[in-house]
């Protein structure tokens, strides 16, 4: 019987025990091959496909993560990796076909980058990581749906089509996290398999050989038995296991097509919002038994009006709660005082309800603000005697009782300041092209209607403060509109209801009347944009021009800088209209050569290149932008500034061709033509800077023709000359005027050619009157801008041939010079070719010697000349 069989007893020798370890050790040593092998029975083989497949939905699901976030300079390297993952997994796509779950991505983030690219103002707020990121994933992505456009497109008709197969997917990657899982939970089993090893194999006393190897190899003691996963019969609790996650995917997901409704609730409530908030309900205002008197009234206000702002408080249930207030207040029959107190309270909570600042109303919310308004004016109309209302008014001296008068305490003009602050806000916030701004615009009625009504009933109990207030509120709902009755003669009848008598007897109610400079200086304003708009020119600039406002602008307020540069760019516009072409430029030269003339007029931020702006900065911005309808056309008046300047700058450029320093009467103009010469190819001009630009060219040349048809055509009628109210007397005075300046033109170019014209010869290459031809050539004599003279009997201009001017004097002298240096030059020529030779030498000291006898000589006479005048002294 062998030895490994036997008990170990005390009596053994050492050699017995050394014959022990000799053949214990091999059967040590069987444990490592038997767990090997049971490691390899659980390593699965995968296909390529799953592989890749595997690869590419790691990708995606870290990309989910990154999208989650808006991590866009992350998701574009996922994006980068996802296309080199799905490259790599191209032999797999070719027999098996593009994968639902890869498509499936591709859309969802072509759906997320449009959404975040229209969303301009989460644009402006990201980083310059993630809007750089952004703008190259959004470029990518074009290219490559491109590739794959049949494809996305019918998963986009059939989106349902192939979650069958995800859902497989994701439950085989649900199992097996679930058999790992179970794999960790085999410690019971184990320790009833070493109980049952231990009672086969006896247990008796260890020789020392034993415990020594148990010291080198503590696993040995370990059987394969404990690490090997039991395979239960058949699979069955694999079937049930499987049955059971799909009948709870199936519960979970739900049935596209099917309602709320049709669903079991299965004891789930569902939560709007995904927080279960418990709704606030709206408390009682006072109990059954409470005799509702002035007192209890006024002490439920004043409880009410003290939660204002705090953080607690729901503004809604606070403005429904004053509403329930002011209908127990009437239905108790306890007067129009209180029931005018607590309008002002309803209106003041309806101001507060948005806690932002910058963001606008909402719809309802307006439109119930109106409403409370106009109960209140006609509350306070109704008691025009009996209700006292002002701001000084202490609280502790508000009266409510039976006796009139009745005192309160509120300001109805501080009401109306804030409505129009909000009305523009709302405004502002409207998209300009959407019917929603007309809609919102519509409400402009009402709100001068209300200001009309609230200026009739301070007119007798306000002060001239408070008045100028008011009169400037009406004023700035007045001065840009354009009023047709002032051109229709049947409305001479009755002035008052003309826009230009309203705003005579405003502005200067508040002219004189006015203590603060903001208020006077906002009033002329309006009042010289009014002038202008309705073409009263002259009365306009002599307001300019006497109020000094050029003069103390810079020291003025944003807003009213604001106004400063409408009224200058409209009394600009009118100038033109009336044909005063050097008054118009001078107007717009300012604003049009900056560059900002958008920003500078209040109507649109421009991008910022050296410097960004603060998100505060931006919003400030924002707020001080004037409402779309109270524009002016930027196109329109680009136009009008380059088409002054045209008429001004061409003949001076002809007149002073010769001058190589000559004054730029307009350097945004001259920049417009520097850009037009530098391309190198022009073709027909399409915008409105190109037809100027060609009319220019014409002009040079003398072609008035050509010149107005550039000016005055289709495309230009459509963009610009159809917006003023005469457009035909516009477009005739134009043409007028580029008859004059060609005129102008040629006579400055061509003079020097010939030696007398004819005036009927002018009057017919022009198409002008004698009279007229006769009037500018007399002009251009008189002021010195051609020197000529006319012949009356003739009827001929004889040019006259003067003496150079000191600018060709100048060039003469010049070309004297460089003469001379050219001679020098081939004289050092010869001499380095040559070398010096024995007559050169002989010339050259001739020259020296003659040099120095004339040096002396003069010194001789300068001598004699001195001697003279001493003798002369003496005598």
């Amino acid at each position: 019987m062998s030895k490994f069989f036997q008990k170990n007893s005390d009596s053994e020798s050492e050699s017995e025990s050394s014959d022990e370890d000799i053949q214990q050790k091999p059967a040590a040593r069987t444990f490592l091959p038997v767990s090997d092998e049971d490691e390899e029975t659980k390593r699965v083989v995968r296909s390529s496909k799953d592989k890749r497949f595997e690869e590419l939905t790691s990708i995606i699901k870290t990309m989910r993560n990154h999208k989650k976030i808006k991590d866009m300079s992350n998701v574009l390297s996922d994006f980068d990796n996802l296309i080199r993952a799905y490259e790599k997994a191209k032999k797999v796509t070719e027999k098996e076909g593009i994968p639902r779950f890869f498509l499936r991505c591709i859309v969802e983030l072509e759906d997320f980058v449009t959404e975040l690219w229209e969303d301009t103002e989460g644009r402006k707020s990201m980083s310059k990581n993630n809007s750089k990121g952004l703008a190259a994933l959004r470029q990518k992505l074009k290219k490559y749906v491109r590739t794959l456009e049949t494809d996305i497109a019918s998963y986009r008709e059939n989106p349902d089509q192939g979650d069958e197969e995800e859902a497989d997917e994701e439950r085989m990657d649900e199992e097996d996290s679930g058999d790992e899982d179970d794999d960790m939970d085999l410690s019971a089993p184990a320790k009833e398999e070493e109980s049952e090893s231990d009672s086969q194999w006896g247990s008796s006393s260890s020789s020392e050989s034993e415990s020594s190897d148990e010291e080198i190899r503590p696993m040995a003691n370990l059987t394969a038995d404990y690490f090997r996963k039991k395979d239960k019969p058949d699979g069955e609790s694999d079937i049930k296991k499987k049955k059971e996650k799909e009948e709870k995917k199936k519960k979970s997901k739900p049935i596209k097509g099917e309602s709320d409704e049709d669903r079991p609730d299965e004891g789930w409530e569902v939560v709007k919002g995904g927080v279960g908030v418990p709704a606030l309900e709206k408390p009682e205002i006072f109990s059954k038994d409470t005799e509702i008197n002035h007192d209890v009234v006024f002490k439920k206000l004043n409880e009410l009006m003290s939660n204002r702002g705090k953080k607690g408080t729901d503004r809604n249930i606070q403005i429904e709660l004053l509403i329930e207030l002011r209908q127990i207040a009437a239905a108790h029959n306890l007067g129009d005082a209180i029931e005018c107190r607590i309008l002002f309270g309803t209106i003041a909570a309806i101001y507060d309800y948005n806690p932002n600042i910058a963001a606008s109303m909402k719809v309802e919310v307006w439109e119930r603000c109106l409403k409370h308004i106009k109960e209140l004016l006609s509350l306070l109309k109704r008691n025009n005697e009996t209700i006292i209302v002002g701001e000084h008014i202490a609280e502790e001296s508000e009266k409510f009782d039976t006796n009139p008068p009745f005192k309160l305490r509120g300001c109805v003009l501080t009401i109306v300041e804030r409505m129009d602050e909000e009305f523009t806000k709302m405004l502002q916030a409207c998209d300009a092209h959407s019917t929603e701004y007309i809609d919102r615009l519509k409400d402009e009625t009402i709100v001068c209607q209300i200001i009309e009504e609230v200026e009739d009933y301070l007119r007798t109990r306000a002060t001239d403060d408070e008045l100028c207030r008011i009169y400037l509120k009406r004023i700035q709902h007045l001065y840009y509109k354009f009023d047709f009755k002032s051109r229709d003669p049947s409305s001479a009848l009755d002035p008052p209801k003309v826009s230009s008598a309203i705003m005579d007897r405003l502005c200067k109610f508040i002219y004189t009347r006015d203590t603060t400079n903001r208020i006077r200086t906002q009033a002329i304003l309006s009042h010289i944009y009014h002038h202008a708009l309705h073409d009263r020119y002259f009365e306009a600039r002599d307001l300019m021009l006497m109020s000094h406002l050029q003069d103390n602008i810079q020291g003025a307020d944003i807003p009213t800088q604001i106004l400063y540069n409408r009224a200058m760019v409209q009394l600009g516009i009118c100038a033109f209209r009336q044909g005063i072409i050097k008054d118009s430029h001078s107007c717009l030269v300012d604003i049009q050569s900056s560059g900002r003339a958008k920003e500078l007029l209040a109507q649109g931020l421009l991008l910022q290149r050296q410097h960004e702006r603060t998100p505060e900065q931006e919003k400030i911005e924002k707020r001080r932008q004037i409402p779309y309808h109270m524009h002016i056309n930027l196109e329109l008046l680009e136009c009008v500034y380059l088409v002054s300047a045209m008429l001004i700058e061409i003949p001076y450029m002809a007149a002073h061709s010769l001058e190589s320093r000559r004054r730029l009467i307009s350097k945004n103009f001259h920049h417009v033509l520097r850009m037009s010469e530098r391309q190198a190819l022009v073709g027909p001009p399409e915008s409105m800077r190109e037809h100027v630009v060609a009319a220019c060219k014409a002009m040079k040349s003398g072609d008035w023709k050509a010149c107005y048809t550039f000016i005055v055509n289709e495309k230009m009628n459509a963009k610009v000359w159809a917006l003023f109210y005469d457009a035909e007397n516009v477009r005739n005075m134009i043409k007028q005027k580029i008859q004059e300046e060609s005129l102008r033109t040629y006579l400055f170019s061509y003079s020097s050619v010939y030696d007398s014209l004819s005036l009927d010869t002018l009057a017919e290459m022009f198409e002008l009157e004698q009279s007229m031809v006769h009037s500018v050539i007399s002009k251009m004599i008189i002021n010195e801008e051609l020197m000529a003279s006319l012949d009356e009997p003739t009827r001929t201009v004889v040019m006259h041939r003067t003496e150079p001017t000191y600018l060709q004097s100048l060039s003469l002298q010049l070309s004297d010079k460089l003469s001379q240096t050219v001679e020098q030059n081939e004289r050092l020529l010869d001499m380095k070719t040559t070398g010096l030779s024995y007559f050169n030498y002989q010339q050259r000291s001739g020259q020296q010697q003659g040099g120095y006898q004339q040096n002396y000589q003069q010194q001789q006479n300068y001598g004699r000349r001195q001697g003279r005048n001493r003798e002369g002294n003496r005598y």
